[in-house]
């Protein structure tokens, strides 16, 4: 599928903008991880996946697995013990301490969602010091601004160059180029633009991962002897389309880049035994990748990285 105008504005008309309930989890004790955010050790870096929100939907096959037959998709589905009719969707951000900086990867969207998180673990956004946006889409923009104007007001900005000169070069007004003229571009003067293998900061460096949207970015961390890779939205499911990488998703502007996307960056954590962190992965979001048939299989961290 060719990545034309059409097809990248039928995937933004497509993302999700809504807010989706934080539901946490009842119960618990003062030993127990917190309720929305989670800390893993990388090297010397500290790394906490936020749950900025989390929901249920319907007719995930309208979303995943566009591609395939409804049998196909509901033997899949069995075999991985979740229902073919509903799915429960994540929305993640990442923050990484380095000791000198506090690093945000994405803004989630509209709301109270991050900042909420973030007080778990004893964070501001005036704490935050990078807002890093891995791509342009609402529910990763989205948070740059609330009620009260800029969110992340002591915060310098990083996105990658292609992404944002794509999207800011439409000529017709759409969804994106929308949000991105409230959210993104009134800040430009802060921002940094980065190209293939540009780095954040050094150990923070940006991997092309494109076809989800033109400039999509995923970030390799590499402390001490330690690499995680921040994969964004390379994969929007652990089933659906990690496993399954040429299963179409319908956010994917170009959908066999996309697919060649997921591929190549998923054999690579699997030969390599990197861990990643994905944006739309079940929370706490982080996990490793192992080959399985012609495919691939999300192990879910348990204690690995976890402080000490």
């Amino acid at each position: 599928m060719a990545l034309t105008r059409r097809t990248l504005l039928a995937s933004a008309a497509a993302a999700p903008l809504v807010p989706l309930a934080t539901q946490a989890p009842a119960g618990g004790h003062a030993a127990a991880p917190t309720q929305k955010a989670r800390t893993f050790t990388v090297g010397d870096f500290a790394v906490t996946t936020l749950l900025a929100g989390t929901g249920q939907r319907d007719e995930p096959q309208g979303t995943f697995g566009m591609n395939v037959s409804a049998e196909e998709f509901a033997r899949v589905s069995e075999e991985n013990f979740i229902s073919a009719d509903t799915y429960q969707g994540f929305f993640n951000p990442v923050v990484v301490q380095t000791g000198s900086e506090t690093i945000l990867f994405d803004t989630g969207l509209p709301g109270d969602g991050v900042p909420s998180a973030l007080a778990e673990v004893g964070l501001r956004p005036a704490d935050i010091t990078h807002v890093v946006l891995t791509h342009m889409h609402p529910d990763h923009i989205g948070g740059m601004t609330g009620d009260a104007g800029e969110v992340y007001t002591n915060a310098s900005y990083v996105t990658g160059r292609r992404e944002y000169d794509f999207w800011t070069g439409q000529v017709a007004v759409n969804l994106i180029f929308d949000m991105m003229a409230q959210k993104v571009t009134p800040f430009s003067e802060k921002m940094r633009f980065l190209d293939e293998g540009g780095e954040v900061r050094p150990g923070i460096t940006a991997m092309g991962a494109f076809g989800h949207t033109p400039g999509h970015m995923v970030y390799m961390l590499d402390s001490g002897d330690a690499q995680l890779l921040i994969t964004a939205d390379m994969a929007n499911h652990h089933v659906w389309s990690l496993a399954n990488p040429d299963w179409e998703v319908r956010f994917d502007g170009d959908k066999g880049a996309a697919a060649g996307t997921r591929r190549r960056i998923l054999t690579m954590l699997a030969e390599e035994r990197i861990p990643m962190v994905g944006y739309h992965m079940p929370f706490p979001a982080a996990g490793y990748v192992e080959t399985r048939g012609d495919g691939f299989h999300w192990v879910p961290v348990t204690y690995q990285m976890t402080p000490a």
